[in-house]
């Protein structure tokens, strides 16, 4: 069993120049026992950061826990804030920005394939 807190686990920056202002935080992947995905959370600064438009093979499941945000998905933008969930579809284009003045959080769950460090 796991159990842990947000806050007591350390960020990673997301360096990638198709990615600005961004962090992650691994909370429960294959190391902690579950073999076949990863459960992050992903931080994209005020006002300003944003995670890569792309396209893979396998799907994310989303959870808003803080801020406002943008949600693009194939050519359409959807407004998402705390509370907002999402299931991204494998094979589409999207990205997540952040719309507010203070940080953007999301739980993001995919398949240890989608789990790129």
């Amino acid at each position: 069993m796991i159990i842990g807190k947000d806050q007591e686990v350390a960020a990673q920056t997301i360096n990638s120049p198709e990615v600005k202002n961004a962090k992650i935080k691994v909370l429960v992947s294959p190391k902690e026992g579950w073999a076949d995905h990863v459960m992050r959370v992903i931080e994209l600064g005020d006002g300003e950061g944003y995670t890569p438009k792309h396209t893979h093979d396998w799907p994310h499941i989303n959870y808003i826990l803080e801020g406002k945000g943008i949600l693009h998905v194939d050519g359409n933008d959807t407004p998402v804030e705390a509370g907002s969930y999402a299931f991204v579809p494998p094979g589409s284009h999207h990205q997540f920005r952040n719309a507010g003045s203070e940080a953007f959080r999301f739980i993001c769950i995919v398949p240890k394939e989608g789990h790129i460090t």
